[in-house]
């Protein structure tokens, strides 16, 4: 067996020489001083041979663990050489592989499955505020790096975001995972290692004095009739203010007195009914003549091919001189929520379903959009009745608790 002071000793010919060591591993002496480490073996009665690295760089102890390994596959009757090359061809593949090209292709697959147009958008503004480690092999991220980057959001007050970035970290390594990309996921060994931000509520008037007020200070806004319709029909149907802003006419059935939300617009993609009361189909109704040959109802300024924009109605709030703390366009949800509750008159699932909140359980779910619909209806002529003694100052309803059990 070869010693460290033997192969330091030995010298270089004409022609390439080997040096034996034992069991099938030998150095090849080059003509250039290279000295280059074999294992010779037999697969299926022919020789062949295994490159273990050169000498000094591996060493004898080194060498020798590599034969013993490479015996040890050939006695579970695999082929070292092959081993290797499939090796090769991984590591070739994972170092392709970065977190990038694995988070397109689970946005591509969020958009094969109907996710909304604002949902992609900030998944690949997610992805963009990864920066450098996006382009790193998806595989070989580590806890550690992920965390770098969450920090540094999280220490310039970004809190929320941090959080946010960490999650969809994690949707998109057990994507990875579930197509072989990848074995781990760093973003789950980094759940708590974030500053979880305290949850912000939508500002909104829920005293119904002050709702009197706000809804007579959108009769006088002066600005495009649109916005004006929409902050008037907005009161009225509970929706979220995307639901709201993207609504096209199609959905609107006038003779059955329904506004029917396709799911793919509704935050819990299941599709949603809205029953509509008299005021709501005065306020449609009315809103149709003044429509610009679009198919929806409140079009942008400048095109009637989309909409207008998620800020349109906030900003039309901040000029009728309601702050963002005291007023938003999805605080209409929780007015309406509010005032509903208090008033003691209706079933709690019936303003939760009103409200399009999510039911888990599917066949509750589906139990409830049939048992309280008639309810719902009441409900929705009794709300805007409301809405209506409210603005022009009439009388509050106070509330009248039901008797349960």
């Amino acid at each position: 067996m070869l010693t460290n002071v033997e192969i330091r000793a030995l010298k270089p010919a004409a022609r390439p020489f080997k040096v034996p060591d034992g069991d099938g591993l030998y150095l090849l002496v080059q003509p250039s001083g290279a000295l280059l480490w074999r294992f010779r073996y037999k697969m299926f009665g022919v020789e062949r041979k295994l490159s273990l690295g050169s000498f000094p760089e591996v060493t004898l102890q080194q060498a020798r663990h590599k034969r013993d390994e490479a015996r040890a596959e050939l006695a579970d009757g695999f082929d070292p050489v092959e081993q290797k090359r499939q090796k090769q061809v991984e590591a070739e593949l994972a170092a392709k592989t970065t977190f990038e090209l694995v988070a397109n292709e689970y946005i591509q697959k969020m958009e094969r499955e109907g996710k909304s147009a604002a949902t992609l958008k900030k998944a690949r503004w997610f992805l963009e505020l990864l920066g450098g480690i996006a382009r790193r092999p998806i595989a070989a991220i580590t806890p550690h790096e992920l965390l770098d980057v969450l920090k540094r959001v999280e220490r310039r007050g970004h809190h929320e975001t941090a959080v946010r970035l960490r999650s969809f970290a994690g949707r998109v390594f057990r994507y990875g995972f579930a197509t072989l990309r990848t074995e781990k996921n760093p973003a789950d060994i980094l759940r708590g290692a974030l500053t979880v931000p305290r949850v912000k509520h939508h500002a909104a008037i829920v005293q119904p004095k002050k709702v009197g007020e706000l809804l007579r200070a959108i009769e006088d806004y002066k600005g495009r009739p649109e916005t004006l319709y929409a902050l008037r029909i907005a009161p009225h149907v509970f929706l979220r203010p995307g639901e709201l802003r993207q609504a096209k006419w199609s959905e609107i059935d006038f003779a059955e007195k329904v506004w029917r939300v396709p799911a793919e617009r509704m935050k819990m993609k299941q599709a949603h009914a809205v029953p509509l009361s008299r005021q709501a189909l005065y306020l449609l109704q009315d809103l149709r003549t003044l429509a610009r040959s679009s198919e929806f109802l409140f079009p942008a300024l400048h095109t009637t091919l989309r909409p207008i924009s998620d800020n349109t109605m906030n900003v039309a709030l901040r000029r009728l001189g309601f702050e963002h703390d005291e007023m938003t366009s999805h605080g209409f949800r929780a007015m309406a929520s509010t005032l509903l509750n208090e008033s003691g008159l209706w079933h709690p699932d019936a303003i939760e379903r009103a409200l399009a909140h999510g039911e888990r359980d599917r066949v509750r779910a589906a139990y409830h959009r049939g048992a309280h619909w008639d309810e719902r209806v009441r409900m929705a002529q009794w709300w805007s009745d409301y809405l209506d003694q409210l603005r022009v100052g009439g009388a509050v309803i106070k509330a009248k608790f039901r008797k349960r059990g």
